[in-house]
């Protein structure tokens, strides 16, 4: 084992809590629903920007480069100024919903560089520009701009023109469970001495003005030793940290209360304010902190210059040894702690080493390494209480009485309090279930633990609903996401498998029960005709219908969903394939098996024979898939070639002859099945042998189904991009499809970046662009299918080219190509797009972002540009598949 090795294993035997401490502070929290207390909803204009430095929040903390413990008691971060900006640079700004031409942004420049799973080592990087902070000029620029003009960027400002920025450097060491080193650097990039203001700052979250029988907490400053100052804080839960540092910088003290006065005209309760250190340093208000040097929150305020090119580093240490207070500064951020730093740093690497494949180049390497650490700097300490939220808040003026009806009040059961895998924690600082699932197969190379925990905690009583329903995401609780957290539990549990050689069962068999709970509530709930044809809704695929999928069908009228249908099915195999390791060890579960095998074979032939009500999913002219609406007896084919007549291929699962011989149970009732249902036998491949007999491909698409998709499928005119699959067809560039419903025309036409329409809002786009998530799940289903037929089943790769492939070839080639999106070449990154400083600066050239998705012609990062959720499987790619 590696030391980081060892340390996951301390934490999982409860014998050194490793995991207490991390990134767990968001990128941000004003805009949140968390925070909304209004009475329309209107989460962004109730807690803009303007008032996150004034407001304290309710259920959550942010900051830049943030760390805290996991229930966010103590906070930790770093605050900025250069003598320009009109406020502290305490978070990141960004253009809410409303004010982006293409959804909510985050107008910064930041970067997760390194992390190790436990946290033991940390890097992070904030661009900080010399010149004033353009908020008002980001704000007016972009709203200027409609949907088709593409987004106003910091960079495009000129803020960073001639270098004048600051590279600031924030990293993070364990010496030990409770003893954290912090070291900061600031570096002057640009040609001139600089001012920088340097504000590392600690502060409690506030959980003392909401009422109960809370203390609150302290912070105050204790003697100095020699060379460092020092602040005791205490928190009932947590007892006494002491946060030392390096040098003699001014103390401020200030409350983390609300600057009521400033935001609502009323007296404040106390005359100290969350804003009182921006008050003092930046407005000069002498009265605004504390002179008693005692508060719950404080900065160590050192102002530097700094010259071209030459950097400024600060030291602090947060821990829980009372007799640090007492020890020479030299012992506590001297020799010692550098020499801690580095050893984190090489046993980070060893860490690593051991998961790059050989001979992969240091441009992977460093790509894959960078995903990992989004991963793990995307952990947040998530805090809801639904039915608290609800009620509304005391320190506020009373709250309208529709709130008790509104947002998520069928969810009053769900109370959140735990560290959570964001999708992004600026544009998406909340967990979504569908998300969450494919960052679990992304982290499960280095962290299955995590990873299993995140899969059972969504599925424990405090989260899942009493029906059954899976948590969407905060916005609308209720809303439908896919059905992937079966695959996703396979998934983690087969590698696992893989990386430790030992299986966990115990896992396996806590996930498969409850998730008989939400199979059936997908069944009663998404199945409204009896037929097995589903109809989802949202499904997480935003824009890519021909209307907004979300919305209430007039009466006697019914969408019934080539993706809906076709991930019930993928449910479906992947609770077999459970099922039956399971069965290995319990023979109860052949019953469960014969239940899901069965279940498939009723969906597969509903989507492919009769679609419910007269008419298939499947198109024979086209030889495509595609949603139905039914009206009045009348049913209409949706004829948009896009990812959702796609995702039938993911239902696919192969079993070997052993699989299905040690379970005699299963296997005759799997006979009895085939011999009393005629059309069983089209979706069971039993064409393959090996030498202990049949084996057996279970999948919606047939042999001859799956030939004639991969004509568009890797058709570069139609689906197959530089960068791998799209979206949408690039044939409804030229062909857009047009529908007529209810007397309005409905259009889809294909759209590489982002969306042009205001369909579902915000900075989301499914009409051509390329995304991770089902890029990922379309090479997994390949690769099963090069498993049943090898070297078989061969097609032409690209449509057109002449050149044959196997579904393996074609599925390294895709992976290939998702990959080409970061990894340079000829000296560019597809993912910087056009943007020369991205693209050559040696100081920017190497920081990669993992965007929310990717043009569909060139490859570059749209939409949140911090999503390394999903967009992290780029390192599971490279892996398997290499560069």
């Amino acid at each position: 084992m590696t030391r980081e090795e060892e340390r996951l294993q301390e934490e999982l035997e409860r014998r050194a809590h490793w995991r207490r401490w991390g990134p767990y502070l968001a990128e941000r929290q004003w805009g949140t629903v968390r925070e909304d207390y209004s009475p329309d909803g209107e989460a962004w204009k109730y807690f803009p920007h303007e008032h996150a430095r004034s407001r304290a929040y309710r259920w959550g903390e942010d900051g830049i480069a943030g760390f805290s413990d996991r229930h966010q008691r103590f906070c930790f971060a770093l605050a900025l100024w250069n003598e320009r900006d009109p406020i502290l640079k305490e978070r990141l700004f960004g253009l809410t919903n409303l004010e982006g031409n293409h959804g909510e942004d985050v107008k910064e420049y930041f970067y997760y560089l390194d992390a190790t799973p436990t946290s033991s080592y940390l890097k992070y990087l904030y661009k900080y520009p010399q010149a004033e902070f353009p908020y008002r000029k980001l704000v007016e620029e972009n709203s200027k701009r409609t949907r088709r003009d593409r987004e106003y960027e910091l960079l495009d400002t000129g803020i960073f023109d001639g270098d004048r920025y600051f590279d600031v450097f924030v990293e993070y060491a364990k010496a030990d469970v409770e003893d954290i080193l912090i070291r900061i650097t600031a570096i002057n990039r640009g040609p001139e001495p600089a001012r920088l203001h340097l504000l590392p700052t600690l502060w409690f979250r506030n959980t003392w003005s909401w009422g109960g029988q809370i203390r609150w907490p302290k912070l105050r400053r204790i003697p100095s030793m020699a060379g460092a100052v020092a602040v005791e804080g205490e928190q009932p839960d947590y007892g006494k940290r002491w946060l030392i540092a390096e040098g003699s910088p001014e103390i401020l003290f200030t409350e983390n209360e609300t600057n009521s006065e400033r935001l609502f005209g009323i007296k404040n309760r106390t005359p100290y304010v969350k804003d009182g250190i921006h008050e003092y340093v930046i407005r000069k208000n002498l009265d605004a902190v504390n002179l008693a040097q005692v508060g719950t929150k404080v900065a160590f305020h050192y102002p530097t210059e700094i010259a071209p090119g030459s950097s400024v580093t600060l030291r602090l240490r947060l821990t829980n040894q009372p007799q640090a207070s007492q020890t020479p500064a030299s012992e506590l951020l001297g020799a010692p702690f550098e020499t801690v730093l580095a050893e984190r740093l090489r046993e980070a690497d060893q860490f690593y080493k051991q998961r790059h494949c050989p001979n992969m180049s240091e441009d992977a390497i460093r790509l894959q390494r960078q995903a990992f650490a989004g991963l793990i700097w995307s952990e947040q300490s998530y805090h809801y209480d639904v039915s608290t939220w609800l009620a509304g808040d005391p320190t506020q003026p009373q709250h309208a009485p529709q709130r008790l009806e509104g947002r998520n009040h069928e969810w009053r059961h769900l109370y959140n309090a735990d560290v959570l895998l964001m999708p992004d924690k600026w544009e998406y600082p909340w967990y979504a279930s569908w998300d969450l699932a494919f960052h679990c197969v992304a982290l499960a190379p280095i962290d299955p633990d995590f990873a299993k925990e995140q899969l059972i905690l969504l599925l424990r009583e405090w989260y899942m609903h009493p029906n059954g329903q899976l948590p969407a995401y905060e916005w609308n609780f209720s809303n439908v996401n896919p059905p992937v957290h079966a695959w996703a539990a396979w998934r983690v549990y087969r590698i696992e498998r893989r990386v430790r050689g030992k299986s966990d069962r115990a896992f396996l068999e806590r996930v498969f029960h409850k998730l008989l709970l939400n199979f059936t509530w997908w069944v009663n709930r998404k199945d409204p005709s009896g037929q097995n044809v589903f109809q989802g809704g949202f499904l997480g695929l935003d824009n890519i219908g021909v209307f907004d999928r979300s919305m209430r069908l007039p009466d006697g009228t019914n969408l019934e969903q080539s993706d809906g249908t076709s991930w019930m099915a993928m449910y479906c195999l992947n609770m077999l394939a459970i099922a039956m390791e399971l069965a290995r060890a319990d023979t109860a579960y052949e019953d469960v098996a014969s239940k899901f095998f069965e279940h498939f074979i009723h969906i597969a032939h509903a989507m492919n024979e009769i679609g419910g009500e007269g008419m298939g999913l499947w198109n024979e002219q086209d030889g495509f898939y595609y949603d139905v609406l039914h009206r009045d007896g009348t049913d209409y084919s949706l004829r948009v070639r896009s990812m959702v007549g796609l995702i039938p291929l993911f239902a696919v699962e192969t079993f070997e002859p052993e699989d299905v011989d040690r379970l005699p149970a299963f296997k005759r009732r799997m006979q009895w099945f085939l011999d009393h249902h005629p059309d069983a036998p089209n979706h069971i491949d039993r064409s393959q042998r090996s030498e202990n007999g049949v084996r057996y491909l279970f999948s919606v698409v047939n042999r001859k189904r799956l030939v004639r998709m991969a004509r568009y499928l890797l058709d570069e005119n139609e689906f197959l991009s530089p960068c791998g699959i799209r979206a949408l067809s690039k044939y409804h560039r030229d062909h857009p499809y047009q529908f007529t419903f209810d007397g309005q025309q409905h259009s889809v036409d294909y759209e590489p970046a982002e969306s042009t329409t205001e369909l579902f809002g915000g900075n989301s786009n499914w009409r051509g662009p390329i995304w991770f998530p089902v890029n990922f799940l379309l090479i997994e289903a390949l690769q099963r299918f090069d498993f049943y037929y090898g070297h078989e089943l061969q097609v032409e790769c690209p449509t057109g080219s002449g050149k044959m492939q196997t579904m393996w070839e074609v599925a390294t080639e895709l992976s290939r190509r998702l990959g080409r999106i970061f990894l340079r070449r000829n000296g560019r990154r597809p993912v910087f797009g056009d943007n020369a400083k991205l693209q050559n600066d040696p100081h920017w050239r190497d920081l990669i972002l993992f965007h929310e998705y990717f043009h569909g012609e060139t490859g570059a990062g749209l939409g949140a540009s911090h999503q390394t959720g999903w967009t992290a499987l780029v390192g599971k790619l490279l892996e398997q598949s290499g560069e």
